[in-house]
């Protein structure tokens, strides 16, 4: 069983946020592995994205979160009416990311859709869990961009079409190739194969919510 998310003591980042775009109304961000998007109600977990942004950006608000291992892109609201314009974007499913990822072993197929409803998992927070009873809809397509000789590996490209938490990483497990450095989706050898998670949020496309421009964030992948 996973201890209780009071348990988890993040240790220090020192790596820091790089800031990708700004402008009065939003920002685009580069998140490092291992900061929590936003601080724990244990006060040793303090330090997140939003506690960072805050310090220069007293309005900024989280439109979205990434997991505490994954690195890369996101979208902050500098203002409440631009974050509930955002959010729209999110609910209706206009934005749209993608993300890179290494997968243990080899892929068979060049590309796929990954169709598995994801429920909450109560007695073993904070996984998920596989559920056709109550899980809700997830959707992932996958691309490979290489396979790795040694060790065997698979470079994909990940453009999820839902949002569920933790979904990239258990919809690789299911996949039967989870991905290197996951602690939670896992086989007996992928989470020593890596020494973080390798999960980065690569890009994010969405409307300006006042410009009505659209706008494709980038960020390069750093594995």
């Amino acid at each position: 069983m996973q201890s209780k998310p009071d348990d988890f003591i993040a240790p220090p980042c020192l790596d820091e946020i790089t800031l990708l775009f700004q402008d009065e109304h939003l920002l685009l961000i580069n998140k490092p592995s291992g900061l929590l998007s936003l601080s724990g109600k244990n006060p040793l977990n303090k330090d997140s994205v939003h506690f960072r942004l805050v310090r220069d950006f007293p309005s900024a608000t989280l439109v979205h979160r990434l997991d505490f291992g994954t690195s890369g892109i996101m979208l902050v609201a500098l203002n409440k009416p631009v974050n509930a314009q955002l959010t729209k974007q999110f609910q209706s499913g206009t934005i749209s990311k993608t993300y890179c990822a290494i997968l243990h072993g080899h892929l068979a197929q060049d590309s796929g859709i990954i169709d598995l409803p994801i429920a909450k998992d109560p007695p073993n927070f904070p996984l998920q869990k596989i559920c056709y009873a109550t899980g809700k809809n997830a959707l992932t397509q996958y691309s490979v961009i290489e396979r790795i000789a040694s060790p065997p590996s698979t470079r994909v490209l990940f453009t999820p079409i839902s949002g569920r938490t933790h979904q990239l990483r258990i919809h690789s497990r299911e996949l039967g190739h989870p991905i290197l450095g996951c602690d939670l989706y896992k086989n007996a050898e992928s989470q020593a194969m890596a020494p973080r998670l390798l999960l980065h949020a690569t890009s994010i496309c969405f409307e300006h919510p006042i410009t009505d421009e659209r706008i494709e964030g980038m960020s390069d992948c750093p594995f």
